[in-house]
């Protein structure tokens, strides 16, 4: 294994985590795009060079409608939010920023609501209060279920 290999993943490692805090405040506070709404910034990857970083990010609402204008916005932001991140992060090369829909969230609401309904479905079927069985379903056998 190359003796640079870790430190440098670390060191890339803390400039993404210094160009996520330093763009989430440029979104928040100086970036006057009005197509950009409630962003939330998820994660930030950098490439090895530091050529490009690629952000992911989230907004409310999370309407297709909304996502595309947010990231056209963004798009369009790119080069104010680069030029500021020259004079706020000292690194060899100022990188490109690429913003990109991140749907985890989505996926994650989608999972538990899922999760959920397999709750009510189960609880139904063993005449239970779905609430109940929701809130008690901790691994541990429920004392009024029957043993299967």
């Amino acid at each position: 294994m190359n003796k640079h290999s870790k430190s440098g993943g670390d060191r890339r490692t803390r400039v993404a985590e210094q160009i996520h805090q330093e763009l989430a405040q440029l979104i928040a506070r100086e970036v006057k795009d009005p197509r950009i709404g409630m962003v939330t910034l998820t994660s930030v990857e950098i490439t090895a060079d530091y050529a490009y970083a690629t952000i992911h990010f989230t907004v409310m609402p999370s309407d297709d409608e909304t996502i595309e204008r947010t990231l056209e916005g963004l798009r369009r932001s790119a080069g104010f939010m680069r030029s500021q991140m020259g004079r706020r992060v000292r690194i060899h090369t100022n990188p490109q920023l690429r913003f990109v829909h991140d749907r985890s969230v989505e996926h994650g609401v989608g999972m538990s609501r899922l999760i959920d309904e397999a709750n009510s479905v189960r609880a139904a079927d063993d005449g239970l209060d779905p609430v109940t069985a929701a809130s008690t379903d901790d691994g541990a056998r429920d004392a009024t279920r029957p043993a299967d």
